[in-house]
Parts: structure tokens; sequence; C-alpha cells
């Protein structure tokens, strides 16, 4: 079928439904379609950019160098002329129909979510998704309990809606809920956000008991759990835990996830699944100042979706991360086996590493930058603001000499004991 719609797409032949597709009588003019899947190289680039490029593995993000650019360039021209017109024409703050079903079978199928179409927004980008989450969760004075080492992107979006966000520990075993629960007793929260497959920054799963308790204490006290799930298609070892919403049999949970992980950050496709009067809610806060997304890309994505091209990129990406973040550790261990501790991740694209308690994190991060290496310090992290012992480290977006490059340089950069 893929096929048909290239050779419709470039006007070699026409198809009639009911009836089949022929040869074009006329083709002259016609621009060749290029022939054959792209296939996208995973070997690390060339090593050593100059300092003046800093190498920037603050976050994990994935490598843009490796999106199946002409497969993508080859479904948004079916997308736009094949069925340009109903999606120029379309006005659906939803997100495109053949998306969100997509996404509703990847969530079903992978994530053993019940999801339904009708209960997923697709938005431009997960920060989208947090900000429309919150606009219509939310009224001004609201408490909402966060992580205390977490996303400060996600407390601003939450701010921004008139919440209050206070701060509750996370240990080895993710969000604390004892003191959520306690949290909870004194003041009344209207929402927690948690990222409980993998705790951004420090990757900690949230403890079966814990999930356990979280779920029963926001049916009890019916608060919405804003679960974030951005990267767990990047499974290495085992197989990843179910997220809060596929067991989640009171309604409460918000699930937020992106497909900009899966292929690069520029490219601004995020969803939500929540339960339907939130969505139509989201709807409504997002008319009144994005009427739409890029319902052509989204179109384009669905169908790489269906054909399984999207899974297929998974599955090669999965690969050539997985090798990348054995290089980063290999490397760190070598470079800074003395200074830092760092586990390899079961998945995602970043690395946690604990910092020997003498090293000042934060200088350390300002001389890296000078030999040009962008870290983010757990500073970024914490509520407060209070200094952490810890580095978040990217290892997706750089081929494995790149990384070790990285290494070389955070050991150049520590700063000299007084």
């Amino acid at each position: 079928m893929a096929a048909y719609r290239e050779l419709q797409a470039a006007g070699v032949i026409l198809s009639v439904p009911g009836e089949g597709s022929a040869v074009a009588a006329d083709r002259r003019g016609l621009v060749p379609a290029p022939v054959g899947f792209d296939v996208e190289p995973v070997a690390p680039p060339p090593a050593g950019p100059a300092p003046a490029t800093p190498l920037k593995v603050a976050t994990g993000v994935p490598d843009p160098r490796l999106v199946p650019g002409a497969l993508l360039a080859r479904a948004y021209r079916r997308a736009l002329l094949v069925n340009g017109r109903s999606a120029l024409e379309a006005d659906d703050s939803q997100g495109h129909p053949r998306l969100r079903e997509a996404l509703a079978r990847m969530l079903s199928g992978t994530r053993g979510i019940p999801a339904a179409a009708e209960r997923i927004l697709v938005s431009r980008g997960s920060q989208m998704a947090l900000f429309l989450a919150a606009q219509a969760l939310f009224s001004p004075g609201d408490a909402v309990a966060v992580e205390e080492l977490g996303d400060r992107g996600a407390w601003e979006a939450f701010a921004r809606a008139g919440a209050r966000c206070l701060p509750v520990p996370v240990d080895r075993d993710g969000i604390d809920v004892g003191a959520l629960e306690a949290l909870a007793g004194e003041t009344r929260l209207r929402a927690v956000l948690v990222s409980p497959l993998r705790h951004y920054p420090t990757l900690a799963a949230l403890a079966p008991e814990r999930r356990r308790r979280l779920l029963a204490l926001a049916a009890r006290r019916r608060l919405a759990l804003v679960e974030s799930d951005l990267d767990s298609e990047f499974q290495f070892e085992g197989r990843p835990l179910p997220p809060l919403a596929a067991e989640d049999a009171d309604g409460v949970v918000v699930h937020i996830g992106t497909l900009s992980k899966i292929l690069t950050p520029g490219l601004r496709l995020g969803f939500v699944h929540a339960p339907a009067p939130l969505v139509a809610r989201m709807r409504t806060v997002r008319a009144a100042f994005d009427r739409q997304g890029d319902l052509v890309l989204e179109r384009a994505m669905a169908e790489l979706m269906e054909d399984g091209e999207i899974q297929r990129h998974v599955r090669r990406m999965r690969d050539a991360y997985r090798r990348r973040r054995d290089a980063l550790v290999r490397a760190l261990r070598r470079e800074l086996g003395d200074v830092v501790a760092v586990e390899p991740p079961d998945g995602g694209l970043a690395a946690w590493a604990t910092v020997r308690g003498d090293v000042d994190v934060d200088r350390w991060a300002a001389r890296a930058l000078e030999l040009g290496v962008a870290i983010r310090p757990g500073r970024h992290f914490h509520f407060a603001g209070s200094a952490v012992q810890g580095v978040r480290i990217g290892y997706a977006n750089y081929g494995e000499p790149e990384l070790e490059e990285v290494a070389r340089r955070l050991r150049a950069a520590l700063p000299v004991a007084p």
C-alpha cells in the first residue's frame, strides 16, 4: 500500500475506489520518485569537534542525523499531494484522526493502556501537552505535588496555570509516597506530577509497592496523576515497566508522551491520553492560541506508523543508542572512575552520574563549558536550586568517538582543589 501511495503521489498511477489502479495515460513532465528505501547510517560520525562547537550532552535527546529523512519526506509529500486538500482544510485542535488512531494502537500494543482515539490530543511536543493539561486541570492557587528533583519546564507550565508546586522527596525507589501521603493529609492537592518509569533526572523506577499506594491515594483523594513517559521506547534490558495509565481503573491518570524523542526535537509532536472530559477542556484551551497543529505532518506520521516504519526506526535506534550508552559509561569509568559513579541505565537517552562529595559540580560544569562540553549539574533539577552531587549526561545524540572525547574533556575540566 505504501508503494501504491508513492506512485499516486508521483502521478504515475490513478486509483479509483472500488475499481482499482491503472497507469496514468499522460506521464510527461513527471519527476520520478526515489526508488527503494533509504538506510540511514548508524556508524558514529567523525570525532573531535573544536571546543568552539560545544558537545552538548546536557540532556537526553535523539540524534537528528539518524532521522529517516527520505522516508519522512516521501510520507509528507504523499500527505500533501494525495490528501492535501482534506489536510489543509481541516480544523481539528485535537489532532489528525488517523494519527490519534495510530497512537491509540501504539499505546495499547506497547504500553498496555486501554487507549481510545477520542481520549488522545496531539500537541506540538510534550511541553505543550503539559501546558494544556495544566491549564485544563488547575485553578489559581491549586496545590500540585512535584518530584523534588525533576523537570523545571513542567514546574513552569504548572506555575503559569496558577498552581502552587510543592516538592516531594525522591530516592532510589522513586517518589516518596509516604511523604506524599503526609502532604495530602495537610494540604488539599489537585494533582501529582510524576515520572514513574524512568525518573527525571536520576532514572529511578517507581517501586511496585509505591505504584500501588500512589494509585490508591489518587483514587481515594481524586488526585490527577500527571504521568510523564518520554523515552520508554528505548528499553535496552528487560521489559519496560507498564505506565500508571495501564493500571488506572479509576480514571485518574493523565499520560503525557512524545514522538519527538523517537525522531528529533525539531519535529514537535507530543500527545496526551486522558479522560475524555479533560481532553475536551484541553481542546478549548488550545483553540484560544493554537487552533491546530501541522495536520499534514500528523497525517504523514500516521502513515509511517501504520506502515511500521516508525517501529523499525525505533528498533534501529535502540541498538545504536545501546552502543552509545555503553561507550559513554566505559569512557566515564576510564577517565573519571575516581570521581563519578555511573551505572548503565536500562534504557532512555541519558545517564545519571553521582559525583564525589569534594567536587564543586557547578564549577566543574562551568570549566567543562570552557573546554567545549555542555553538561547539566544537579542543581538545575533541584526544586529549591540547591547543590546536588550529580550530573545528567546524554549519550544518544553523539557517536562513540565523540562520547569518548566528552569524557576526556570532563577529566581535563575537573577543578583543582585549593
